[in-house]
């Protein structure tokens, strides 16, 4: 009786404050990962500009600063087009068009995109970004998983397919604007990494049974390592995950303009992400034509994609000097500097505050 009393005093008390130890585990931890990320971006730009002792003071650097708005505008504008693929993507996949919330879609997408970015860029061969973006579009996007799971994976294969349409072109058409065989050729290789992924998707699409007959000899042979424990059950959830998966990649395909206008946002988002380094250029006082820099820019990107390391870190800053030496020894540091905070930096950058955002939201609800 005395313990039942002592329960219902306890409870009309209100809520047990939580212990200090519970309070600040999750700020820790979030402490800790801020200060991984400052770690990585410190790390990263050592290596990629340690070597700076022909850099021009900051002082002394004179930069036309309105011209980097165009530059910051072309990168604003291209996570806009990569967000809106998104949304475009759940609203036509989602079962009831007329419920389709648009405001927690947006919320989706922009963390999607932004977070699957981060990700690419702090793991090796950007191998983190798309089981990242599946997981959380899984837990958060209210559609089913075989969809949550084919939309990362058909917006990472558009974003190849538009990156592939403006490299044919530029090559086609600019490379006697670049008078280097040797990055022309580094340039076309890259583009057969690029058409990997696309070509699998389709493969696994059209031929799933193919695809679960390969994949259940890899199951097998990940029992036999003992890295699988149950066969039968991994064996059975991917036979389920590729039907999943090739039925939304092919309603996808099916659904009427939708796969245009995917590769359409993806051409417009790689366009504007290779033209920031012709505005950084001018910035800095580069006098250089808009066409060779643009064509040079696809070709560098396209060279270095198959770099195995975070970001392309060590070989993008060495690649890119190609772009940036129409500047003076001097100017190239900062130029590439800005250029590199636009193109990797900004990601490592999001990421924790988007963490910290999320963090915020769970804490009121």
């Amino acid at each position: 009786m005395n313990q039942q009393v002592s329960k219902v005093t306890e409870s009309s008390s209100g809520p047990r404050k939580p212990s200090p130890k519970k309070l600040f585990k999750k700020p820790l931890l979030i402490v800790l990962f801020v200060l991984i990320n400052v770690a990585v971006i410190a790390i990263t730009a050592f290596s990629e500009f340690g070597n700076s002792e022909n850099a021009v003071a900051l002082s002394e650097v004179k930069i036309n600063w309105w011209l980097l708005i165009p530059a910051a505008l072309c990168f604003l504008i291209a996570i806009w087009f990569e967000i809106h693929k998104y949304i475009l993507m759940m609203r036509e996949m989602s079962k009831d068009k007329a419920k389709f919330n648009k405001k927690h879609a947006r919320k989706v997408a922009r963390r999607t995109v932004l977070l699957g970015k981060y990700y690419d860029n702090i793991t090796p061969a950007a191998v983190g970004g798309q089981p990242f973006q599946i997981y959380y579009m899984r837990k958060n996007s209210n559609l089913p998983d075989g969809v949550s799971t084919s939309i990362p994976i058909f917006g990472m294969i558009s974003g190849q397919i538009g990156f592939i349409i403006i490299a044919v072109f530029c090559f086609l058409f600019g490379s006697l604007s670049i008078h280097n065989a040797v990055l022309i050729g580094t340039a076309c290789f890259g583009l057969i990494f690029y058409a990997f992924w696309p070509v699998t998707v389709m493969i696994a699409t059209f031929l799933p049974k193919a695809t679960t007959e390969i994949l259940g000899l890899f199951v097998s042979f990940l029992a036999k390592i003992h890295i699988v424990k149950d066969k039968k059950q991994a064996t059975e959830k991917a036979e389920y995950e590729v039907t999943e998966y090739a039925k939304s990649v092919r309603k996808i395909l099916k659904t009427r303009g939708l796969f245009i206008k995917t590769v359409a946002m993806s051409v417009a988002f790689n366009v504007l992400i290779s033209m920031i380094p012709f505005f950084v250029l001018s910035a800095f006082g580069g006098t250089v034509d808009f066409l060779p820099c643009f064509v040079t820019t696809v070709a560098v990107t396209s060279a270095v994609y198959f770099v195995p390391t975070p970001g392309n870190a060590g070989a993008a800053e060495g690649t890119f000097f190609i772009v940036f030496s129409a500047l003076s020894s001097g100017y190239v540091f900062w130029a590439m500097l800005v250029w590199r905070f636009f193109s990797y930096y900004i990601y490592i950058i999001m990421g924790p505050i988007i963490y910290f955002f999320m963090h915020l939201e769970r804490k009121t609800q």
